[in-house]
């Protein structure tokens, strides 16, 4: 008879109090520090735990399975299977998930590390950003555009000094632009110019590299082919550059959909930025043939699209977009701001017809065999957080007609590919890295459960979601 340690879920109102244990264990990689601020959210710390009854979103689009155990060993997944039918380690600890559901860590490719609030002010998020990462189920991220590049590859390594809590971090280096954007970002003048750029960042650290909407086709160009020489990798908000322009340049990945794409504009000139580009969003048929060659043209190119409709949703009449959890992490001064903008734009915002066939255009991109990643874009007018937007993604996927099991597998796995860690993390199969993801109540039956984490496993550490979400409440926008 195995001998294994029981104890049930903690509840809600359990969580805050529990007493952390934090000894060393030098097998686990990004482990917290004794003392740390990362170390003051560790919920679960053994060498070996079993997770039964859960519900199980494996990650793989494969039907969602009930009574389920996953036994994690140290850093890593050791096996997955029924109740019952698999081989618990003695001396393991037992946790009783049942009425819980389990899915891979979230992996966000558009997740920045600065957040914008109503009226356009932009702040590093030096403090909530990475808790509200975590705590909301996201485990992995790409910094897709940075404000503050060496602030990000700081806290990037303090995260994995087990200093600070937080995700595992792919860093992006500046924008990249034309004349015509923002004066945060770098205005390239010349194709040597945007070489120079990319073997900087190569050197600094930085993997990805991110596109912005005035870029000429003759930078980009250049850019890309350095970038691949660098063995980086290129993403964009596009416009001036549409998408099959882009695939054609060989971009590898692509952000927000159909809101960016300049394919459908009548008349649309070389490198020039159509106005109002949202407002055709409207009239494409997303199952015409103009979108199929696109979408032809990335899947044969293996070019990925990244879905952001939790912040596109923001600007749309009408939409429920007051979240208590956010509107209660806002500093006042940014609620407040934030109120206000929301009662304008349901007033005078879009309406949501165009934000509707955007919907649909992701859904049909996925159905014909194209990679749809997801990310929150924590910009706009500030009411999609970091994590927060994460999960709201989910529930835009279920509205748009995914089933969960695909949703599920947008979030993690589909992502996890884009980054090429797929072979460690974004599902949850035996062999693969600990980051998992529990939600009190069955995901597959009500999307909002998405909100409901109560534990995040990274590396097999198990955070208290609770009280690390808890810390941000009042502090965004200003830290």
């Amino acid at each position: 008879m195995q001998k294994v340690k029981h104890r049930a879920v903690p509840t809600v109102a359990a969580l805050f109090p529990i007493l952390l244990i934090v000894a060393a264990h030098p097998a686990k990689a990004q482990r917290p520090a004794e003392g740390s601020e990362a170390a003051a959210y560790v919920a679960v710390d053994t060498d070996a735990v079993a997770l039964t009854g859960v519900t199980l979103l494996d990650g793989t689009g494969s039907s969602a399975r009930r009574g389920q155990t996953v036994v994690i060993e140290g850093t890593r997944i050791s096996a997955v299977g029924a109740d019952g039918a698999v081989d618990i380690p003695d001396g393991a600890e037992v946790m009783d998930l049942s009425g819980h559901t389990l899915m891979p860590g979230m992996v966000g490719l558009h997740n920045h590390l600065f957040y914008m609030a109503a009226g356009g002010r932009m702040h590093p998020m030096s403090y909530t950003g990475q808790r509200l990462y975590l705590g909301s189920g996201v485990t992995t991220i790409r910094t897709t555009g940075s404000l503050a590049t060496y602030a990000e590859l700081n806290l990037k390594d303090e995260i994995e000094r087990g200093l600070q809590p937080g995700p595992r971090i792919h860093i992006t280096a500046p924008y990249m632009t034309g004349d015509e954007s923002l004066n945060i970002m770098t205005r390239f003048r010349s194709p040597e110019q945007a070489r120079r750029f990319v073997r900087y960042w190569a050197a600094e650290g930085a993997t990805w590299l991110k596109a912005y909407t005035t870029i000429s086709g003759e930078d980009l160009a250049a850019a890309i082919d350095e970038a691949h020489r660098q063995g980086l990798k290129v993403t964009g908000h596009l416009c001036s550059i549409s998408f099959t322009e882009a695939v054609e340049l060989g971009i590898d990945n692509i952000e927000h959909g159909l809101g960016t794409n300049s394919d459908y504009v009548p008349g649309k000139a070389q490198d020039e930025c159509p106005p109002d580009l949202w407002d055709h969003a409207e009239a494409v048929d997303v199952e015409g043939p103009e979108v199929a060659s696109t979408f032809d043209a990335m899947i044969e190119n293996d070019v990925a699209m990244t879905s952001t409709l939790a912040v596109y949703e923001l600007f749309v009449q009408g939409r429920p977009t007051r979240d208590e959890r956010t509107l209660r992490a806002m500093a006042p001064s940014v609620r407040e701001d934030y109120l206000a903008a929301k009662a304008e734009i349901d007033e005078i915002g879009r309406p949501p017809e165009g934000f509707l066939n955007a919907m649909a255009y992701e859904k049909a991109f996925h159905d014909r065999g194209g990679v749809l990643a997801a990310g929150v874009d924590p910009t706009g007018n500030g009411g999609a957080l970091a994590g927060y937007g994460d999960q709201r993604n989910y529930e835009l996927f279920i509205e748009a007609g995914f089933s969960p099991e695909d949703a599920v597998k947008v979030l993690s796995a589909n992502g996890a590919r884009v980054l090429d860690v797929f072979d460690d993390l974004g599902t949850v199969e035996a062999g693969k890295l600990a980051d998992l993801v529990v939600m009190n109540g069955d995901l597959t039956a009500d999307p909002s459960v998405i909100r409901n984490v109560t534990l995040v496993f990274k590396d097999g550490i198990g955070y208290d979601s609770v009280a690390m979400l808890a810390d941000v409440e009042g502090r965004a926008g200003i830290n």
